[in-house]
Formats: C-alpha cells, structure tokens, sequence
C-alpha cells in the first residue's frame, strides 16, 4: 500500500546512528548528509541504545532513520513500536552494516542513495513480524547459535546474507545437536489448513522480508501478510558447507526442505530452549509464536522494491518428510 509524502520541510527527523556497524568508516559522510537533510543525530554507544532513542524520538517525529545493519534497523523498528507511533512514524534505513540484507530488499542501495530515498523514494506499507511481543522486519532464525553468530565474518555475510550464519554453524556440526521441533502453522488464505510438522530439524527460517535461498538478497512479499517458512530437516551434513551445495540446498527441488506460507506459527521444542535470531538480535525460548501484523510499518523505499517480487506466480513452496501431518 502506497502512503504519499508530506510537504517539505513539515516533518521532524531523526538519525539514529550506529557508528561501529560493518567497517567503521561511514560515520563522517553520514554526519554530512544527515545535516544537509535536515535530521537531528543520535549517536549509540551500548546495546539496546537505538531502540531507546528511537522510542524517545517516535512520539515527534515523522521519520526515524536507521543507520547500521540488520540489528540496527531491528532495534529502532523495536523502539517505535515500544512508543505505539507506527501510524504515525516513517522508517528510513541507510545501510552501513555488512549484510543489509533488508535494505538490499527494500532497494536500497547505499549511504548516499538512501537520502536520495529519503527525500524522492516512495513509502510503502509493509508486514513486521511478532515474536513472542518482540518484533522483526526481515527474518527469524532457529538454530544458528550465538557462537556461530559472532565468528561469522564480514566477507561471508557480504556474500550469503543470513545463510553465512547457517555456513559457519554447519563447520562446528560435530557440536551442533539437532532441534527435536514441532512446528504447527496456521490456517492461510484460499483455503489453506492449518498443518504440524514434527521432527529433528538442523534449522528453521522465517521470513518476512527476507526469502531462504543461495543467493545473498532474495525478497519475499512483504506486504502479504504471510511468513515464508523454511524448516531443514537434519539430514547428512558433511556435503553441505561450501556456497553451491547451500545453494542447492535451499533450492526449491531439494529433498530436505519443508516450506510453507502462513500468517502465523508456534515453534515448540520437544528439549531445550532455541536460540533464535531475529534480524540478528538472539533471543532463547522454548516456545515461540509467531504472527505478522500486514501493512504496519511505513518505510521509504528505492525504485528497485517490488512489492510482489513473483510477479503474480508464487515462488515454488515444495512439501517433504515424514514428520509432515
């Protein structure tokens, strides 16, 4: 859904800057631009700090930008949400982190570009996923640890995206144990049944924005009020570390992948808690319900989003296992 743009000059505007996020050398350029455009500065410095700034700017102004990664976009999203301003606040996101899958997504396609957004791009309406009263914008990941999470390098990242963490968690297989999951999703539209998958399961991906595939950016319709959900059975994981072999992996011919498209879902684990990682923010349960909120979030974005990125044709959702019911 379109929203049009107000006047120039009528909104108030706010930056809230991660200055360590991917390689450490934007700050000073976006200071810059960030000036010449208008934005009150917030500068981090501790976790947890752009979700407080953005909370506290949400109830005044208009536009909120983000500039960082994935987490840092997450963190404002979960500070406007906290001040209840999502009729009322624009996101913008100015990508400086080093997967950006999101931005990628959103077409967004550098510092000086997302300005040039800013002020001509267009807003679009889109989907936020809640996670146990935690939200996301791009992704849900289950089974990628933390530990895997913060070795994963910056060139991994740059080249697969959220698939890099699932990379370096298959090296350490030997001490990765299985989740024993049972994923039961909701009724969808045109007549789809509500559906339990139960088994051992090496992950579960979720996505809102971001589509499961071998390539590094890879959208899915955000604005459908759907996750598309991607569980990988466990299965022989020897094979399975380089770029090609997660690219075949993932594609949607393989023999150890369940996908489906749902407006919501519980993850229960029949062991321990998971470790999830939403939009690269981690948080440990057991039990996790998932639910999109169609159409919430107002984020600006460049002329390279495409709202159905199918074109009209689903993108191919494959069914295996016997743990399906």
């Amino acid at each position: 859904m379109n929203r049009s743009m107000g006047p120039d000059g009528a909104n108030e505007r706010v930056l809230v800057l991660n200055p360590v996020s991917g390689s450490e050398d934007h700050v000073d350029d976006v200071i810059e631009l960030a000036a010449k455009h208008g934005f009150e500065i917030r500068k981090t410095e501790d976790s947890g700090d752009a979700k407080r700034m953005a909370r506290d700017a949400a109830p005044d102004a208009d536009l909120v930008a983000a500039v960082g990664g994935d987490g840092t976009l997450n963190e404002v999203v979960n500070g406007i949400a906290a001040a209840n301003a999502f009729d009322a606040t624009t996101v913008a996101v100015v990508p400086t982190g080093t997967g950006n899958n999101f931005a990628t997504n959103v077409g967004i396609q550098g510092i000086e570009h997302a300005f040039s957004v800013i002020e001509n791009g267009r807003r679009r309406s889109i989907d936020i996923g809640i996670a146990n009263d935690r939200v996301f914008v791009n992704s849900c990941v289950g089974g990628v640890t933390a530990e895997a999470s913060s070795e994963t390098t910056s060139e991994s990242k740059q080249e697969l995206g959220v698939l890099a963490y699932v990379k370096n968690t298959l090296k350490t297989i030997g001490s990765f144990d299985s989740l024993p999951l049972r994923v039961e999703t909701a009724a969808g539209p045109n007549g789809k049944v509500a559906r339990t998958w139960e088994g051992e399961a090496l992950f579960v991906l979720v996505g809102n924005c971001r589509r499961f595939t071998g390539t590094r950016a890879a959208q899915a319709n955000v604005e459908d009020g759907l996750f598309e959900v991607t569980i990988v059975e466990d299965a022989a994981t020897t094979n399975l570390l380089g770029g090609a072999a997660l690219e075949g992996l993932f594609g949607a011919d393989s023999t150890h992948i369940v996908r489906r498209r749902t407006p919501s879902l519980v993850l229960e684990s029949r062991r321990d808690a998971v470790e999830y990682s939403l939009d690269g923010e981690m948080l440990e349960t057991q039990t996790l319900h998932l639910e999109t909120n169609a159409e919430t979030l107002t984020v600006a974005v460049g002329d390279g989003y495409r709202p159905n990125p199918d074109g009209g044709d689903l993108w191919p959702i494959s069914v295996s296992g016997d743990g399906d019911r």
